[in-house]
C-alpha cells in the first residue's frame, strides 16, 4: 500500500467513525421507545425502593453479656433480652430482610442488550469507475458493513406483576415465621422462667424444712438430757436432719442448672441477675374450651398456613403466565461503508408454543396448593388436639392446687403443730413426730410443683393461642403477653 493510499485510509476511518457515532446516537434513542413499550405491555406500579441500613442489619444480632440485668429479674426483663439477643430471631430477621430484595429483584424490568458486528472489516475503499460494472460489483459485495442491534425482551401476559405478588406472598410467609419463633421464644423464656421460681421455692422450703428439723433435734436432745426419752431418738433425728440437708443440696444445684439455662436464652452463659421475681400462686381460673378454640386460629402458625396457600395459588399464577410467549424486538442500523450509506433495521421475534406450554409446572403448582391445603387443615388439627390436651391438664392441675392449697396442707400444717407440742407434753411418740413432718414437707413441695405445672400449661395454651389466658373473655383482640 502506496502512502496516499495509507492517508485516504485514514481520512475514511475518521469518517467511517464519525457515521458510527450516528448510529449509536440513533440506538440509544430507540432504546427509550422499548423501555416505554415493556413498561405498557405490563403494567405494574412501581415498588418503592428501601435503603437498608447496615447498622440496623446486624443490630441485635450478637449477644452483649454487659446488657444482662445485675439486680432481680422480671420476666419482662427475660423475654426482652432474649428477643434481642437471642440468635435464632437475629437469622429469622435476616431472612425477612433477605426476602425484601428477592421482592425488588422481581420487579424489575428486563435489561436491552446492545449487539455491534462489523463484516469484512478494513475493506472501505472507494468503487473505481462506474459501481454498476463487473468489477465494482464485485468489490461492493465484500465491502466493510457495521451493524448495530438493540434487542428488548417483553414480558407478555403480566408476568413481572405475577412474580412480583408471588414474591411479596413469600415476604409475608417470612413474617409470619417470624413472628411465630418470636411467639415461641416467649413461650420459652416464660418456661424456663418458671422453672427457676419454682426452684427458688422448693429451695426456700429446704431451707425451711432443714430449720424445722434442726429444732426438732434440739426438743429432742433436751428431752435426751432430761431422760425422758431414749438416747436412739435424738440419733434418728439427726438422720432426718442429714436427709434435709441432702433434700437442700439438691435443691440448690436444681436452682443453678434452672438458672443457667434461662440466661443461655439470652446467649449469656454466666447468670448476671440476683433472683427470678415473680408469684408462682398468681393463678387464674380457666376459661371454657369453645372460647380457645375461637382463639387458636390466631395462632401465626395457623395464620402462616392460610397464607401458604394463597402463596402457591400465586405461584400457580406465575407458571400460567410462562405459558405465554414473550416478545423480542430488535432495532439499529447497518452502514456501508464503500456507499456511504446507513439503512434501518428492525425486526420481531417471538416463540411458537407447539411443544412446550409449561404443562408440567403448571400441573406440579396446582398439586402444590392441593398440598398446602391439606396442610394448613393438618396445622388447624394439631394445634386444636394440642389445646385440648394441655386445656385437660389445666384443669387436673387447678383441682389439685385448689385441694392441696384449702384442705391437705392447712391440715398438715395443723396435725405438724398439735404432734410437736404433743411430743414435748410426752403425748406422742418420735414416730408420730417425724411422720408428721415428712408428710408436710412433701405436701408443701407437691403444692410448688402443682403451681409451676399450672403456670407451665398456662404459658402453652398461651403459645396455641398467642394471646393472655385471662383476657379470652374481657378483651378478644389482646396480643399475646405471658403473665409477669
Amino acid at each position: 500500500m502506496k502512502w496516499r493510499d495509507l492517508d485516504s485510509f485514514s481520512a475514511l476511518c475518521k469518517r467511517s467513525l464519525l457515521q458510527q457515532k450516528i448510529v449509536i446516537t440513533a440506538a440509544l434513542l430507540l432504546t427509550n421507545f422499548f423501555v416505554a413499550a415493556i413498561s405498557s405491555a405490563d403494567t405494574l406500579t412501581f415498588l418503592p425502593q428501601n435503603n437498608v441500613d447496615a447498622d440496623d442489619a446486624i443490630k441485635h444480632s450478637s449477644a452483649n453479656i454487659n446488657n444482662a440485668p445485675a439486680g432481680d429479674l422480671t420476666l419482662r426483663d427475660a423475654i426482652n433480652l432474649a428477643l434481642l439477643q437471642n440468635p435464632e430471631l437475629a437469622a429469622f430477621g435476616k431472612e425477612m430482610r433477605a426476602l425484601e430484595g428477592a421482592t425488588l429483584q422481581a420487579g424489575l424490568l428486563k435489561n436491552p442488550e446492545l449487539v455491534a458486528n462489523v463484516e469484512n472489516a478494513g475493506n472501505i475503499q472507494k468503487l473505481p469507475g462506474d459501481i454498476n460494472s463487473a468489477e465494482g460489483v464485485a468489490q461492493e459485495v465484500v465491502q466493510q458493513l457495521t451493524t448495530i442491534r438493540i434487542y428488548q425482551l417483553i414480558e407478555l401476559g403480566g408476568k413481572r406483576a405475577a412474580r412480583t405478588n408471588a414474591a411479596l406472598l413469600g415476604e409475608e410467609l417470612a413474617g409470619r415465621d417470624y413472628e411465630a419463633k418470636r411467639i415461641e421464644i416467649i413461650a420459652r423464656v416464660a418456661g424456663v422462667f418458671i422453672e427457676v421460681l419454682a426452684a427458688q421455692e422448693r429451695l426456700r422450703l429446704a431451707e425451711e424444712t432443714q430449720r424445722v428439723a434442726k429444732s426438732v433435734v434440739t426438743t429432742v436432745s433436751e428431752r435426751v438430757q432430761g431422760g425422758k426419752v431414749a438416747p436412739i431418738e435424738e440419733t434418728r433425728v439427726k438422720i432426718g436432719l442429714s436427709t434435709t440437708r441432702i433434700e437442700q443440696e439438691q435443691a440448690q444445684r436444681d436452682l443453678i442448672g434452672a438458672r443457667k439455662r434461662l440466661a443461655l436464652l439470652w446467649n449469656s452463659v454466666t447468670p448476671q441477675f440476683n433472683k427470678a421475681v415473680g408469684n408462682l400462686e398468681s393463678v387464674v381460673t380457666p376459661p371454657e374450651l369453645h372460647a380457645l378454640e375461637e382463639r387458636v386460629l390466631a395462632n401465626p402458625l395457623a395464620i402462616r398456613a392460610l397464607k401458604n396457600v394463597e402463596h402457591r395459588k400465586a405461584l400457580l399464577k406465575v407458571e400460567q403466565t410462562r405459558a405465554i410467549p414473550n416478545l423480542t424486538v430488535s432495532a439499529g442500523a447497518v452502514h456501508h461503508a464503500q456507499l456511504g450509506g446507513t439503512t434501518a433495521t428492525a425486526s420481531v421475534a417471538i416463540p411458537l408454543p407447539l411443544f412446550d406450554r409449561n404443562q408440567g409446572s403448571i400441573k406440579e403448582a396446582y398439586q402444590r396448593i392441593d398440598k398446602a391445603v391439606d396442610e394448613q387443615a393438618a396445622t388447624e388439627l394439631r394445634l386444636k388436639t394440642e389445646l385440648a390436651q394441655a386445656y385437660e391438664m389445666l384443669l387436673a392441675s387447678w383441682n389439685e392446687i385448689s385441694i392441696l392449697r384449702d384442705e391437705i396442707i392447712p391440715g398438715a400444717k395443723n396435725a405438724f403443730s398439735v404432734m410437736r407440742r404433743g411430743y414435748e407434753l410426752g403425748k406422742f411418740g418420735l414416730l408420730e413426730l417425724l411422720d408428721s413432718q415428712r408428710v408436710l414437707f412433701q405436701n408443701q413441695v407437691l403444692y410448688v410443683r402443682a403451681l409451676a405445672n399450672y403456670q407451665r400449661l398456662a404459658n402453652d395454651i398461651e403459645r396455641l393461642i398467642a394471646a393472655p389466658i385471662d383476657s379470652i373473655k374481657s378483651s378478644p383482640n389482646a396480643v399475646y403477653h405471658p403473665k409477669q
